[in-house]
């Protein structure tokens, strides 16, 4: 009879202990990306210190899929930086050049950006009625890159069957290895 039982419950040969030192495991590798992640914050002085490209607006400088680095340090923008912003009312933080800066005396300043591969600048994606971005907007700026790394957040972003399979899998994984 336990033959059979542990035929169909492979975990009912694993003691239990040994099962909640997986489930620790699993927690120790999740809380250490966190953390890495909060420290990356702290030295990058971005709320994002990594984004993936989504598309091709910047092409040849970045392709879809490459991995960016990010810096806010408090240096003035200059034209020709590349930023990273968000847009009000939207999720996805946008990769694009600055073309235009335009100070005021109280030391504020309007930025207006384009992607390289686009032909008009990036009015037309600002919040309505928006059409310069503020100090606000920006969440950092590419300071470098890994070409392609990010293709593997694009392909699990556009297929979510396939995230749940990969965590899935994983997650079995850390609970059927012993040490």
């Amino acid at each position: 009879m336990n033959d059979i039982i542990r035929k169909i419950n492979p975990f009912s040969q694993i003691p239990k202990y040994q099962i909640a030192q997986q489930i620790v495991n699993f927690g120790l590798i999740v809380s250490s990306a966190l953390m890495i992640w909060k420290f990356l914050m702290i030295v990058s002085g971005s709320e994002s210190p990594i984004v993936v490209v989504l598309s091709g607006s910047m092409r040849p400088a970045f392709d879809r899929g490459d991995l960016l680095y990010l810096n806010m340090d408090d240096g003035p923008f200059r034209v020709g930086e590349i930023v990273v912003f968000k847009i009000d009312g939207k999720d996805i933080p946008i990769v694009h050049r600055i073309l235009q800066i335009h100070e005021k005396p109280s030391g504020d300043f309007n930025i207006l950006t384009k992607g390289d591969n686009n032909t008009v600048d990036d009015r037309g994606l600002y919040a309505e009625g928006q059409i310069w971005l503020n100090r606000e907007h920006i969440i950092g700026r590419a300071k470098g890159f890994l070409p392609y790394v990010g293709m593997v957040t694009i392909v699990m972003h556009d297929y979510p069957q396939l995230k749940i399979l990969l965590v899935g899998v994983l997650a079995l994984f850390v609970l059927s290895t012993r040490e």
